[in-house]
């Protein structure tokens, strides 16, 4: 039997069938709009606890590749897809979505109308849902709890009841099994051309030239569910990296004597990791070098006082366009986050340096009383553009220079766009978004 549904919380149900796994599992439905990557988004973090939908229609047509994994296993709770390419094409494929996805024990959703689905999660928001697969007597009593109102609706309050828990816990330092040398990392980014990607746009093949600048310097990569790519692109700096968990203090960060701090993306609402938010604001008067992407941005922003609020559906993605107040271009960027930094809680000290041109969301800060900047998209874009990783040059560049942000200041044009963006993210707020 491959009989499978997906019912959300709001009573709807998207009948189809069942791939990978079999079994009834509960998380936080939401999509993603890449047309590819599908091996990085399984594998990222910051999706623990959530069922993701892609939107492209057809998925694991190249299969599944190992050496492109951003962490040691698949961190999503479900995944739905419109179809499953059985029969993958790639030099590099070893292994079919569909065993990848049974081997990890993980239920998967086919041959149902992602787009519809997709337009129901724009509308309503994100919501729960639960993926109900196979024969065995769970899912035949849920299955037969659908024909029943009453026995659907507690099925409906024990979806609701879900929440995510524990994330950064579950996921921290899951990334560390799967990582490479420095000399590996060189030699596999020298192949597929994948080397660091300069200011404007042009690309540095040479690894001396790409390693002089952070040769010698020491950066902790505070994990709290990285993405391996982080560490790659640190690495192709010449930085040394060491990895630490998510629990660590920072009285311990302080005994290493770090050059720089990296706080890593990762998932969950960025509010409940109140211990961590203690630490990092313990460690910004030490004049430590910080730079964080994702959840670590909005860990940075709340321990300086900001404030985060939940998108309605999220940024997931690769080609979330964001716009560099500082310059007026914009750049297309990966993404996957669904909470935000509120633009008017941004403190004083801190410049909002992106924006997101859709919604007019924060999309980084740079803080000119502290060397700290931070960026809400993946400058590391695996899988997506490669155009914002210049960033993690600028973040050698303030190891090399602490006062490389002091003098950062808003242009006549930044401020009428932080005027214009205060106004658009008040409107869109007061509508749910």
């Amino acid at each position: 039997m491959n009989r499978a549904v997906l019912l959300l919380a709001n009573g709807l149900v998207f009948e189809g069938k069942s791939f990978g796994a079999s079994g009834c599992i509960t998380g936080e439905a939401v999509f993603t709009t890449g047309m590819n990557g599908y091996i990085e988004t399984l594998t990222d973090p910051s999706y623990f606890g959530q069922i993701v939908t892609q939107t492209f229609p057809l998925i694991g047509n190249y299969g599944v590749i190992p050496a492109d994994l951003e962490s040691s296993k698949i961190h999503v709770r479900g995944y739905i897809v419109r179809s499953w390419c059985e029969e993958p094409s790639n030099f590099r494929c070893e292994k079919k979505i569909n065993d990848w996805l049974k081997n990890q024990n993980i239920t998967g959703l086919y041959d149902i109308d992602t787009r519809a689905l997709t337009k129901v999660l724009r509308e309503a928001g994100v919501m729960n849902g639960m993926i109900i697969a196979g024969d065995s007597e769970e899912a035949k009593k849920n299955f037969a709890a659908l024909e029943n109102e009453s026995e659907k609706a507690k099925l409906l309050e024990e979806i609701k009841a879900y929440r995510i828990v524990n994330s950064v816990e579950s996921v921290t330092c899951d990334a560390v099994k799967i990582e490479k040398d420095a000399q590996t990392v060189f030699a596999e980014s020298a192949l597929y051309k994948a080397v660091p990607v300069r200011a404007d746009g042009t690309k540095e093949n040479d690894p001396v030239a790409a390693m002089k600048n952070g040769k010698g310097k020491k950066v902790l990569l505070w994990d709290f569910g990285a993405k391996a790519n982080i560490r790659r692109e640190l690495l192709k700096r010449g930085l040394e990296v060491t990895t630490i968990k998510a629990d660590t203090t920072a009285e311990e960060i302080l005994r290493i004597s770090p050059d720089g701090i990296m706080l890593s993306n990762g998932p969950g609402d960025p509010g409940d990791n109140v211990g961590i938010i203690s630490e990092i604001r313990k460690l910004l008067d030490k004049n430590i070098p910080i730079f964080g992407i994702c959840l670590g941005h909005q860990l940075l922003a709340l321990a300086k006082g900001a404030s985060t609020f939940k998108l309605k559906y999220g940024h997931r993605g690769a080609n979330q366009p964001v716009k560099h107040l500082s310059t007026g271009r914009v750049y297309i960027s990966s993404q996957n986050h669904g909470y935000a930094v509120d633009n008017n809680s941004i403190p004083k000290g801190g410049i909002l340096s992106f924006v997101n041109t859709s919604d007019g969301s924060c999309e980084g800060i740079t803080y000119t009383d502290t060397p700290a900047f931070s960026v809400q998209f993946h400058p590391e874009a695996n899988s997506g553009p490669l155009d914002t990783s210049f960033l993690f040059d600028e973040f050698v560049n303030l190891i090399n220079d602490h006062s490389y942000f002091k003098n950062f200041k808003a242009t006549t044009e930044r401020v009428d766009a932080i005027s214009y963006f205060a106004s658009t993210i008040k409107n869109t707020k007061e509508n749910r978004f």
